[in-house]
């Protein structure tokens, strides 16, 4: 179960010790990922070192709406300072105004500055799919693959809502297995992470990963 799990922290007002539990609860669940804001990347890298815990960051977050040098150069310092997965939000701006050309041009360009960067290093465009209908969903996703990312991802958490089963599924068939998908936003039980699980997430972000593990250890013994 946890190697679904991006443990997440990305509050502009979590402190130090906010940062240092999330950790240790990354560590000790032994998720799959931890996600944390571009300012921490170099601590956590070195606090990561002694795991198998991935580091992941956010780029043009949340709105997705500086400029592409901007995502180009987050990207470049987030990877060298240490970052595995960079989690960038496309351009909602230009996506709502169809301009797809600079959507898919702007995915790209972060693309190839994480790559450049580390060649094994993975991106996940962050589509925002409250904002979108079912059409527009499987159309950007369609951009996030042709632009050559790694995981398309529903939600930054800081909008009017988070992942549905929905948009997962939607997602899914967009990319096939040739993508991987991630559901984030509003994830805080089990339940819910079993749900996005079987409707095609393959990474689910969270931040109550002790609660949702808790739950899940509690529910197996009990059976």
């Amino acid at each position: 179960m946890a190697a679904l799990i991006d443990h997440t922290l990305l509050k502009p007002e979590a402190t130090q010790t906010d940062l240092d539990h999330c950790i240790q609860t990354a560590k000790e669940a032994e998720a799959k990922a931890m996600c944390i804001r571009p300012v921490d990347v170099k601590y956590s890298a070195v606090a990561l070192a002694d795991s198998n815990v991935l580091l992941c960051t956010v780029i043009g977050f949340p709105h997705g709406t500086v400029t592409t040098h901007t995502k180009v150069e987050e990207t470049k310092e987030a990877v060298a300072n240490g970052a595995f997965e960079v989690d960038m939000v496309m351009n909602l701006a230009a996506f709502a105004s169809e301009n797809y050309e600079l959507v898919q041009e702007d995915i790209a360009a972060v693309v190839r500055a994480a790559k450049e960067t580390n060649p094994k290093a993975e991106v996940k465009v962050i589509l925002e799919t409250c904002l979108w209908t079912e059409p527009q969903i499987f159309h950007a996703c369609q951009l996030a693959e042709h632009a050559g990312a790694d995981f398309v991802k529903t939600s930054t958490g800081f909008h009017s809502s988070g992942a549905t089963v929905e948009a997962i599924k939607t997602m899914r068939l967009a990319v096939g297995d040739r993508l991987g998908v991630k559901a984030s936003g509003g994830i805080r039980s089990l339940d819910a992470l079993i749900d996005m699980a079987e409707a095609g997430a393959s990474r689910v972000g969270a931040s109550g990963t002790t609660a949702i593990l808790k739950e899940f250890t509690e529910k197996a013994t009990s059976n």
